[in-house]
Parts: structure tokens; C-alpha cells; sequence
């Protein structure tokens, strides 16, 4: 039962409607709309009646809280009607962070999205027929280009290199094995992501038969994406070879039966088997698909497009590497080491990912003409061999020395005796579950702020605008710059400043 005292308080609380009225408040709704700010002034008041309810309120600090009803209707709009997915500044360091959305696109991805996101084009029309046209040409004339016989994408430059193509794939001795009467040429289509890659892959290639795969290639990556469940999702049944650690060639050999459809590779991307191991070499499954007539498979998953041995990181095939092998069917990301969007590609022989176009799959997994602009433009820079462009890359060639200077120059812009930096060695990482063993060298700054913890530091941190988002080890919050665009120095450093005031 309300008190009589309760009860006074409550009728100082003025309705929705006088609330909206105030001058001060009404100016909200050209901004937000009537009825946002109707709600919103609905749900404040509702809060103050539940706070003198349960007798957190009394006369003193009602009034307080009446004087203060217009900043709390404007910060419940904020809050309500502003964009849930923003932007925050990375500097932990981990250059593919899978929660904070793994790569970052380039500057001309963005301009094409731009340019073809607010208007019509010609996604799936052919303008010079004037008749219907297929949407994966837009990007598929360029991988052709990249991985057939246009510049290669090994050689990492910015758009001035001079570096002679090296030979077409139809120029390099085949596979021993292969007939000449088979395609050579590398066509590509993409999907939504690498798990539906992989599942119209096997779906198109081995449903209702057997795959071929190593137990220690039975990977599960983020979003509990197995490789198990995805292949009984595909219609194609499991056949497990050779042991966690050691699987040889011999093994996918005295399995195969007149079930076997694919022999499948899967790069343990994020994950590493050390000490008593063995792995069929690509060369020796080659030899084994060709002598057999099976097809070879390769979920890449991470997707080089670039030779990683420029940044020092090792065991990272690229694209062009699986496919010089001779593997038949490759499958990748677009938004990990490739440096784009969001996608799942599937490179290999033309015949094969005819098929796959054909597959009903392809259509319920195709991508918009949102991914094929942002992918186009990140292909396109490729081409022109213009690598520094793609933020990925230009992250991974980051020397120590160039974030050192920038560490050095940032900690000199602020300047309080409450928080304490010192420049240290430290490592970065690559993430989005590629070349796992990888770090490259990098300086960091450590802060200690006094009055505050290492975590309090952190969420004060991520309550910035935008938010920052370290890494907290050892009892203080490290910012690796190797992660944080240079033109992002500043706002890190107000942020900062504000936090040690």
C-alpha cells in the first residue's frame, strides 16, 4: 500500500503529456519524432514511479530528479534510437579481431559501396546486351585475373612495383597425373562466409558419398562451426583417417572405396599440432585425387591472397600456392587475410565450380550487391598491386620501429601525474584463426593510472567516444598502435588526457 507521504510524491510527477510539452523537451521530437520522445518520456517517467515506489525518493531528491527530467528523455532517445553497431578503435593489437568485426576495408571499398549502395546498378544486368546478366561476373573477371593470367598477387607492392607477372597457370606444368583434355582454368564464386563455402562444396561434390578427411584436420573455429556438422549438413558422409597427430598419405589411400566422392585438406588455421606429427604433403594428395579420378579439396579458411613469408609469418599457404599444387577446389574467407568483406569464395577448376553455380545452394547462399561492390574495389587493388591500401596488409608490414615512434610521440602528448606509461616490447598477433603460431614484433604502451585498477582503467576505456578497446595483462591496460589508424593517435590520447584529469 502506497503511504500518505508516497502518495504526495506521485502527484508531483507530471503526465506524458505535460512532460512533452516543456519547450525544452518538445525540441526533441524535429530530431527524434513525436513518438520516440513520447516514449521515451513514458519510460522516464515509469522509472521515477518506481524508484519513490520502493522508497528510493524522498522529497529532496525527487525534486532533483524532476529538474532533471529533460536530460534523462534526451539520453533515453540517445540511447534508444542510436546505432547499436558502431565504431571503436582496436588497440590490442590483434589485427583480425573477430569481435570487433575482422578486417577493415579500404578506403576505395567503401567510396564503391557508396557508389553503388544509394542508387541502381547493374548487379545482375548485362548493359551492353540489355538483357539479364549473372552478378558474380563483377568479381570474377578480377579473380581470373589474379589466379589465371593476370598480375600475380605473390609479390606484395604498392602500385608503382615493377615486378614481372610470373606465368599463367596454364603455363605451369600440370599435376602429374592430370589430362591435358581436363580444364586448367580457375574460376570463382562467393557465398555468405567460408562455412557455407564448405557446405555448398561438399553438398555440389559428395552428397550422398564419402569424404575423405585426417582426424587431426576435424577443426572447430568460432561460432562452434565444426567441420563434422557441416559435412552431415552437406548430405556427404564422414570417412576419418589416420590418427590426431599423424596421418599419411597411405592412410586417405586404403580408404578409399567405391563410396568416396572428395578428398578434403582442411588448414588447421587456428591451432597448432607440435612434436610426433606427420601430414600427407599436398603434393602426395595431388598424385593420390589424380591417380584415383577424385577431386582434392582444401578449406583454406583464412585465404591468403599474398605470399605471408613478405611479413615473416610462415605455414600460411596462400591461394596460389594450393592452386599451383594442383588442388582441385579451394575454399576462404573474404574478410580475414584476402582483406575484404564478409564472404565465403570458392576458387578452383572451372567445371567443378560450374556445378556448384548450378547448385540450388549457390542461390540461397549468394551474396548482395553490398559484398560484390566492397569485394570488386578490394580485388581491384590487388590487380593494380596497390597492397598498401588494404588496411590488413598495411597493418601486418607495420615495422616495430614505425610503432615505436608513434608510442613515443603519443605518450608525449599527455601529460598527468596520476597516470603512468612506459613503452615496452610486446607482440601482435594476426587472429581471425590464421597462422596461430605467428606474432610479429611490436612496441606497446603500459598504463597504470593511480586511483584506478587496470580493469576500472579499461572500462573507462570502452565507455569513450569512440570506445577504445586494450588488452589488460599483468595488472595494466597495454595499447598495441600497430591495430589503431594513425589518425586515431589523437583521439586516444583526449581520451586519455580526460580519464587522468
Amino acid at each position: 500500500m502506497k503511504s500518505a507521504a508516497q502518495s504526495e510524491l506521485f502527484r508531483e510527477l507530471p503526465s506524458v503529456d505535460e512532460l512533452i510539452r516543456v519547450p525544452s523537451i518538445a525540441a526533441l521530437a524535429s530530431s527524434h519524432g513525436t513518438a520516440a520522445l513520447t516514449a521515451a518520456a513514458r519510460a522516464v517517467l515509469a522509472r521515477v514511479r518506481e524508484e519513490v515506489a520502493s522508497g528510493l525518493l524522498d522529497g529532496a531528491a525527487l525534486r532533483l530528479a524532476l529538474d532533471g527530467l529533460g536530460n534523462a528523455v534526451e539520453e533515453h532517445l540517445r540511447r534508444a534510437l542510436g546505432h547499436s553497431l558502431r565504431p571503436v578503435i582496436n588497440a590490442t593489437g590483434v589485427i583480425l579481431h573477430t569481435n570487433l568485426g575482422r578486417a577493415p576495408l579500404a578506403e576505395s571499398a567503401l567510396a564503391h559501396l557508396c557508389e553503388t549502395a544509394g542508387q541502381f546498378s547493374n548487379l545482375e544486368f548485362d548493359v551492353e546486351a540489355g538483357e539479364r546478366g549473372k552478378r558474380d561476373v563483377h568479381v570474377d573477371r578480377l579473380f581470373r585475373s589474379l589466379l589465371n593470367d593476370g598480375p600475380t598477387s605473390t609479390h606484395v607492392g604498392t602500385a608503382a612495383s615493377a615486378v614481372p607477372p610470373e606465368p599463367t597457370l596454364s603455363e605451369r606444368s600440370e599435376p602429374k597425373g592430370r589430362s591435358p583434355a581436363e580444364p586448367n582454368c580457375v574460376s570463382t564464386i562467393v557465398v555468405n562466409n567460408n562455412a557455407a563455402a564448405v557446405l555448398l562444396a561438399l553438398n555440389t561434390l559428395a552428397e550422398g558419398g564419402e569424404v575423405i578427411v585426417s582426424r587431426g584436420e576435424l577443426v572447430e573455429i568460432g561460432g562452434s562451426f565444426r567441420i563434422p556438422d557441416v559435412m552431415a549438413k552437406s548430405g556427404a558422409t564422414l570417412r576419418e583417417v589416420g590418427t590426431t597427430n599423424r596421418t599419411r598419405v597411405t592412410d586417405y589411400e586404403n580408404a578409399i572405396t567405391e563410396r568416396t566422392r572428395l578428398l578434403l585438406r582442411v588448414h588447421r588455421s587456428n591451432f597448432e599440432i607440435t612434436g610426433f606429427t606427420e601430414q600427407a604433403s599436398t603434393a602426395e594428395m595431388v598424385a593420390l585425387a589424380r591417380d584415383r579420378g577424385l577431386p582434392l579439396m582444401e578449406d583454406l579458411g583464412s585465404g591468403a591472397l599474398v605470399d605471408l613469408q613478405n611479413f615473416g609469418i610462415t605455414g600460411e599457404p596462400s591461394v596460389l600456392d594450393s592452386l599451383r599444387a594442383g588442388v582441385d577446389v579451394v575454399t576462404y574467407s573474404g574478410d580475414k587475410l584476402l582483406g575484404g568483406p564478409q564472404a565465403g569464395l570458392i576458387s578452383g577448376r572451372a567445371d567443378l565450380v560450374a556445378r556448384m553455380r548450378s547448385n540450388s545452394l549457390f542461390r540461397a547462399l549468394r551474396v548482395d550487391k553490398l559484398t560484390y561492390a566492397a569485394l570488386e574495389a578490394t580485388l581491384l587493388a590487388y590487380v593494380k598491386r596497390d597492397h598498401d591500401s588494404i588496411p590488413t596488409l598495411q597493418m601486418m608490414r607495420r615495422t616495430k620501429e614505425e610503432i615505436g615512434k608513434r608510442a613515443e610521440t603519443l605518450a608525449a602528448q599527455i601529460r598527468s601525474s596520476k597516470l603512468n606509461i612506459e613503452i615496452i616490447d610486446g607482440e601482435s598477433v594476426i587472429g581471425g584463426g590464421a597462422a596461430p603460431s605467428s606474432v610479429l614484433p611490436t612496441c606497446l604502451l603500459a598504463l597504470s593510472c593511480d586511483g584506478l585498477s587496470a580493469d576500472a582503467l579499461a572500462a573507462q576505456l570502452r565507455a569513450s567516444d569512440p570506445p577504445i578497446i586494450a588488452r589488460v595483462e599483468q595488472g595494466r591496460v597495454l595499447f598495441d598502435l600497430r591495430t589503431v589508424f594513425a589518425d586515431q593517435d589523437s583521439m586516444v590520447a583526449a581520451a586519455l588526457a580526460r580519464i587522468a584529469q
